[in-house]
């Protein structure tokens, strides 16, 4: 009888979605918890808010709620996640490359494959960059430059094993530098990291490009590369890939569930966000906080996340900042 409900659920979702847009389907869960592990204001509760707001809209479910978990890159909530919620249907969290990163360095008793993956959602590309005056004008001189002493190349980021210092790691590797002598520097901010950028304080800085898109459209910066697999529209940076360094990183946010959910259960949490990120809601969000849609559901996002956490340990554990 589940099953019959469950297969009727999906057909009426499916006529709705295929005829005039999302609208209201009758899906099993009724009230939906999403966790932000995170303090309000940052990209983890950003994406959760919007989450919520898809999912009202789209009628996906009869209640929906954020609860922020901050603390340890995410790991907290994490932990509470995968303890407190486990075998629970009602309850979503978002996660991220950053929790990757996280989990590895602060040595967190809990992962991401101890959880259920449901589906990676965004996704923002890294650029790496020099301020003008900078004597580096592309990605081979500063690779050059590395390479012939690497500790002598100083990278400004955000924090410690985070998505940027987990680039400036995979650059040094693909580009055969020392990866014992990578010279990274943490800053707490994005201002900060840029204030040290153009005053010639480190070599050369990394972090999404929307962070510093302002810096970059003005000429104050000079973008070597972004982290796309291809050429990202609207954007004239050239691809690491393109030119010859065989790396691409994405700093992601998708969505997890609690561990010991069954195959129901996981599928009717699937359902909702493959229908949440179809709504006009989800799109509008993603025009206006230009985030790139990088949509893995299901297996497919379980296989990235075993490929992500092995990646950056390797990376993390290379560079000294993990054993």
């Amino acid at each position: 009888m589940i099953r019959r409900n469950i297969i009727t659920s999906s057909l009426a979702a499916a006529v709705l979605l295929g005829g005039i847009g999302v609208a209201s389907p009758a899906f099993a869960v009724d009230s939906l918890r999403v966790i932000a592990p995170a303090a309000p204001g940052g990209g983890w509760d950003q994406t959760a808010r919007a989450l919520e707001a898809a999912v009202n809209t789209g009628g996906l479910a009869k209640s929906v709620a954020v609860e922020n978990v901050p603390g340890a890159g995410g790991t907290i909530g994490l932990a509470q996640l995968a303890d407190r919620e486990k075998g629970n249907g009602n309850v979503l969290m978002v996660s991220g490359l950053v929790m990757v990163g996280a989990i590895i360095t602060n040595k967190a008793p809990v992962t991401l494959e101890q959880v259920t993956p449901i589906a990676r959602l965004t996704g923002e590309y890294e650029v790496v960059v020099v301020p003008a005056a900078s004597e580096l004008k592309s990605m081979a001189d500063l690779i050059a430059k590395l390479k012939a002493d690497t500790a002598s190349v100083s990278w400004g980021g955000g924090s410690a094993g985070g998505t940027d210092h987990i680039l400036a790691g995979l650059i040094a590797k693909e580009s055969g530098a020392d990866l014992t002598k990578l010279n990274y520097i943490p800053f707490s901010g994005g201002g900060e990291a840029l204030a040290a950028i153009l005053g010639g304080h480190v070599t050369a800085g990394v972090s999404g490009y929307s962070e510093w898109e302002g810096q970059i459209v003005s000429g104050e910066l000079r973008a070597l590369a972004i982290s796309s697999p291809e050429r990202v529209e609207g954007i004239d940076v050239p691809t690491l890939k393109e030119q010859g360094i065989d790396v691409e990183l994405a700093n992601w946010r998708g969505i997890v569930a609690p561990p010991d959910l069954d195959d129901a259960e996981k599928a009717e949490l699937l359902k909702i966000v493959d229908a949440a990120v179809k709504t006009d809601s989800w799109k509008a969000t993603l025009a206006q906080k230009k985030w790139t849609d990088l949509y893995l559901p299901g297996d497919e996002f379980a296989e990235l996340v075993t490929l992500e956490t092995a990646r950056t340990t390797e990376i993390l554990k290379s560079v000294g900042l993990t054993q």
